[in-house]
């Protein structure tokens, strides 16, 4: 079992401090983003277009990984991440198709 610090330690307090900043920023841009995906699948709806577009979701699975890696962060989270984002805005798409 690790020792856990202190709740007074002011280094972890502000480590903490930032993380949660960011959780806060994802949390919006994701709701920004899906904002704008929902429009997209409204509007894909009314053209009578399909709710998927493999060919760009492929670019986009190449393109995360690419940036993933530039970031230094694992590739297969950057891949695993936006395969869950495309999942989720191809089922708003198919909603926005039957009307939801």
């Amino acid at each position: 079992m690790t020792e856990q610090a202190p709740a007074s330690d002011p280094v972890l307090a502000g480590f903490r401090s930032s993380i949660d900043n960011i959780d806060a920023a994802l949390i919006h841009m994701l709701a920004e983003r899906f904002r704008i995906t929902k429009a997209v699948g409204a509007y894909k709806a009314d053209k009578q277009l399909p709710p998927s577009d493999p060919a760009r979701e492929e670019r986009q699975i190449a393109r995360l990984r690419a940036l993933a890696s530039e970031a230094q962060l694992d590739p297969d989270f950057g891949e695993k991440f936006i395969r869950f984002v495309i999942e989720e805005v191809i089922r708003h798409h198919e909603q926005a198709q039957n009307g939801k």
